[in-house]
């Protein structure tokens, strides 16, 4: 029996209606996946998590024992959690020529676009073999696909270039920046608010290593490096989340705070963890061991994912720009996988539906015109690796 094509716009609804937000398994929409392309001939292979709960899909369309061109996207999203939403967002809604919904531009429209293409490239006969990779957990730090590229790396098939689908709007992306967050836990020392002198106040201490992080980041705007191909130019450093304190009337013992830096390929994230280090043991360390020893500062390193820097004139480059029909390129400033795609040996270029300007936020949507740019972006894709 004839299986029933769904079509891009329908493939999203279905996707979509997957939660699957970090913080929740991905099984569901993996195995939605893994059935329709078992429906189709072609066989999963699924590399899971350490728990089980969640998993990457890699699939081949065509010769196994050929390297081919991989198309990439992640399955999760980001929250909802205290948005201002008009629409269910896990629901899409079709309006103005736009899909509405959790996903859809970030980055369900382009994963969804690939399956329903996969009949095409089933009755078509490819000179190489075109792989699919689903993965979990990018929005939390680009995790999950670490242990896809792991099984990977060391194949003599492993793919000879990716494309992800993040949304570009159809630009062909050949570099971002790359992403390393730190948490910085201070130690004090508890004391009545009326005996400030016998306490080491670790709030007030986690002000002065965020002010010393602004200074950075001031410097960073100011003096650069720069790159004017990026949005903003230049490396941005930025602290995102702080928490500390039990009482107003309590020196507090213990705070928190994540941080981030997001920056261009070739600056050294390292050379600022260690200013900031120096800064807590010159100026910080000395006056909070005297009033108590034990006091400390103590900074770890929670996820690092590296930048992409792909040359205008590798092949990888201008097959997309020949696909996409443009003479241009950009780079982007959100991370992606394609660094761990390229670290990994496979070199890589973003360019997907719809604008990361719509990524994020409550009512993302992606424009149905982008939807149709990719397909016949993909289409293009098909033809090329085709004997007929």
């Amino acid at each position: 029996m004839a299986r029933a094509v769904i079509d891009k716009i329908e493939m999203t609804k279905r996707l979509v209606a997957f939660d699957t937000t970090s913080r929740n398994s991905n099984l569901a929409l993996i195995d939605f996946a893994r059935d329709y392309l078992d429906g189709y001939g072609i066989k999963s292979e699924l590399v899971f998590d350490a728990g089980g709960q969640k998993a990457n899909l890699y699939a081949t369309i065509g010769r196994d024992d050929q390297s081919g061109i991989m198309l990439s996207g992640h399955t999760d999203v980001v929250p909802v959690d205290d948005q201002a939403w008009h629409t269910d967002p896990f629901k899409i809604v079709e309006q103005d020529d736009r899909l509405y919904g959790r996903g859809s531009a970030d980055m369900k429209g382009f994963i969804a676009t690939v399956l329903s293409l996969v009949p095409e490239l089933t009755r078509r006969k490819l000179r190489e073999p075109i792989h699919l990779c689903f993965s979990y957990d990018e929005e939390v730090g680009c995790v999950g696909v670490r242990t896809l590229i792991s099984v990977l790396k060391d194949r003599p098939n492993k793919p000879r270039l990716a494309i992800i689908g993040e949304p570009t709007v159809m630009q062909v992306g050949v570099g971002h920046k790359g992403k390393h967050s730190f948490r910085c836990t201070v130690h004090g020392h508890e004391a009545h608010s009326s005996l400030t002198h016998q306490g080491v106040n670790a709030v007030e201490v986690a002000a002065e290593l965020v002010a010393k992080l602004k200074e950075i980041a001031r410097r960073k705007r100011d003096h650069g490096p720069f790159d004017p191909d990026f949005q903003p130019p230049y490396s941005s450093v930025h602290t995102g989340l702080i928490q500390g304190g039990t009482a107003l009337n309590i020196v507090p013992r213990e705070c928190t705070f994540d941080f981030e830096m997001r920056q261009l390929p070739g600056d050294d994230v390292g050379a600022v963890v260690a200013e900031l280090k120096e800064f807590a043991a010159k100026h910080l360390l000395p006056e909070m061991h005297a009033v108590r020893p034990e006091t400390r500062i103590l900074i770890e390193e929670l996820t690092a994912a590296p930048g992409l820097s792909t040359p205008i004139d590798h092949e990888a480059t201008q097959l997309a720009a020949a696909l996409s029909g443009s003479n241009g390129t950009a780079k982007v400033s959100f991370a992606t996988e394609g660094g761990l795609f390229q670290e990994a040996g496979i070199p890589t270029i973003i360019c997907g539906p719809g604008s990361i300007d719509q990524a994020h936020k409550p009512d993302e949507f992606v424009a149905l015109e982008q939807m149709a740019r990719c397909e016949a972006f993909l289409q293009r894709l098909i033809d090329r690796v085709s004997v007929s």
